[in-house]
């Protein structure tokens, strides 16, 4: 195991550095005969059908679903335990004239929530308005102060969407005050259920929804799917003129690939319906982010979502106001979008340059104390950083030294925390032993926020650490690098690369393939950009371009030599033309 104080000197140094980066692992379906019978079935390359093995699918039903995702293949949203309950209560509040209120988060997820049941509602009742709370202000969830002007506002039904699930306190209030709560949620539950009039969450145990893992949007797509039907069977539509769902799905699929959300079943069905509309550009809003973002006019990927679009949404709700983002994707016309568009753009380049001096000043200690390099855990915190932007310096963190990592903003002796985890700890279960020195906590399993004591931080970090050391081999602390399939460098070409293009979006769960490629000779490298190692890679008389973002530093060491590349396949336009490239993931210098 590489400790933490040599792999932070490793991250930092100028000089050459050990090849490889990370461990390798290779992937085996271990059904060769199921592999054969994809490829003859489907018309596909051996390499593909792999590659959709390794993704849990393990029939040819599946593979058909997996490489033709449709709307069809969505599961009825009544399966969800309280959907019935809680759309009959929003149909009668809708038919009486009740004041509505939506209640959301304020993060991607929570955001787009909020967009398409507000928009959704408004074509059915005049009687419906939207509350994000501020981050810094107000916090997470749901907040008794925030109840008490609903109830001056005459607010019967409030909707709480990405949160709710664990505000037991505030949502029993809301009802002896006399507003009725529908909870669509998808974070883990406590153990109990607030007494809401509907708790629509699929990871309930009497739930039988079978797919578990929607994003808070999707729970909420779900919800105006039942919603819509419901209403349709009563003849709401008298002239047959019902809205039209799927053009909500460039939105949904923002906050399901923003919530790092698992790309499988229902989520990559969403999610790839709507990254075609997010192509397509209808929307004023997202057309207006595409442009601000330079990608307008460009096919739109996870990647492009994950790297340009959303973390624009995000910056409202991290430094700003959520509701511009909110705003941003209401608005009708172009006129209306850009500035809002413009607006969000400017709080990025803030919050990138908060999240930079942060890292920065948290890379800095762990150069100078020798006592974190056998730490399980990474907790820092200070007073200086911004409770909007820790979340993301976490994740930073988590990437270069895969240790679970809390990054904690200091106010007046308390802490707001946000935390990420490595794949093999649990982060909400480890939250819930340490639950005695927390003053709340919430999440799931890659990621939580906690509010602490500042008294209670290094105990905290202490107990953090021995769960970890007792749940956690230390082995599964390092960097991987999963192979999905070998091939030779004659493998890779447009065909090939186009079929990988039909399992895409690429994300959580059903990551970018990747391939490896053995003793390849390595010609011309060249730093080109912002420290990135361009090369020719040549084998059996094919020939191919290759780029290591990031990794300008290993360029006299793989210079003439011979390398097993670790790689992505994939088409790079540059200047209205395009041509086959490698994306590089990690080289072994072949002695």
């Amino acid at each position: 195991m590489m400790h933490l104080k040599n792999q932070f000197k490793e991250e930092r140094m100028t000089e050459e550095g050990h090849l490889p980066v990370t461990q390798w692992k290779t992937k085996d379906s271990g059904h060769q005969n199921i592999e054969e019978s994809l490829a003859k079935e489907f018309g596909i390359h051996r390499i593909i059908s792999q590659l959709i093995l390794n993704r849990n699918v393990a029939s040819l039903e599946d593979a058909h679903r997996f490489l033709n995702p449709s709307l069809n293949d969505l599961h009825s949203p009544f399966l969800m335990q309280d959907m019935k309950k809680g759309v009959g209560r929003l149909i009668k509040a809708i038919y009486a004239g009740e004041e509505i209120v939506i209640y959301g988060d304020y993060d991607a997820d929570g955001i787009t929530s909020v967009v398409i049941l507000y928009k959704f509602i408004k074509e059915l009742t005049g009687h419906v308005s939207y509350y994000i709370p501020d981050r810094v202000q107000e916090g997470y969830g749901l907040k008794i102060p925030v109840i008490d002007q609903f109830k001056n506002r005459n607010i019967k039904l409030i909707i709480t969407v990405d949160c709710g699930i664990s505000d037991i306190e505030q949502i029993a209030y809301a009802q002896s005050i006399g507003i009725d709560t529908i909870v669509l949620d998808h974070h883990e539950i406590a153990a109990q259920l607030p007494v809401a009039v509907a708790c629509i969450n699929p990871n309930r145990s009497d739930c039988s929804f079978p797919f578990k893992h929607l994003a808070g949007v999707g729970i909420a797509f779900n919800f105006l799917i039942a919603l819509r039907g419901s209403l349709r069977k009563e003849n709401f539509w008298k002239n047959g003129q019902y809205p039209n769902l799927k053009e909500y799905l460039d939105v949904v699929a923002l906050g399901t690939i923003g919530d790092i959300a698992p790309l499988v079943g229902e989520n990559r069905i969403l999610a790839k319906i709507g990254l075609e509309l997010i192509t397509e550009g209808k929307r004023p809003g997202i057309r207006a982010l595409k442009e601000v973002s330079g990608i307008d006019g460009q096919l739109i990927d996870s990647f492009k979502a994950s790297f340009c679009l959303i973390p624009r949404i995000n910056a409202a709700g991290r430094i700003a106001s959520p509701l511009d983002a909110v705003e941003l994707l209401l608005s009708e016309d172009m006129d209306e979008a850009r500035p809002l568009a413009e607006k969000l753009d400017l709080y990025n380049r803030r919050r990138q340059a908060m999240e930079k001096d942060i890292l920065n000043e948290i890379l800095g200690q762990l150069g100078t104390n020798p006592d974190l390099e056998n730490m399980n855990a990474l907790v820092f915190s200070s007073e200086k950083w911004h409770p909007g932007v820790v979340g993301i310096v976490a994740s930073r963190l988590v990437d270069l030294f895969s240790r679970p990592t809390f990054v904690i903003s200091l106010k007046n002796g308390v802490g707001k925390g946000s935390g990420r985890s490595v794949s093999d700890f649990n982060m909400h279960k480890g939250l819930q032993q340490c639950a005695s020195l927390l003053l709340s906590y919430g999440g799931h399993y890659r990621a939580a926020g906690i509010s602490i004591k500042e008294d209670d931080i290094d105990e905290f970090a202490c107990m953090l650490d021995e769960i970890i050391r007792n749940s956690v081999q230390s082995s599964d602390m390092v960097s991987h690098t999963y192979i999905d399939a070998e091939c030779h460098l004659q493998d890779i070409n447009l065909d090939l690369i186009n079929q990988i293009t039909r399992l895409a979006p690429f994300g959580c769960e059903n990551p970018e393939p990747i391939l490896c490629a053995r003793n390849i000779k390595v010609s011309s490298p060249a730093v080109v950009g912002h420290n990135h190692l361009k090369m020719r890679l040549t084998s059996n008389g094919a020939s191919v371009n290759a780029i290591w973002f990031g990794m300008g530093k290993y360029l006299s060491a793989i210079n003439g030599a011979n390398l097993d590349v670790v790689f992505s396949p994939q088409i790079n336009y540059w200047n209205g033309s395009s041509d086959i490239q490698l994306k590089m993931k990690d080289a072994a210098i072949l002695v």
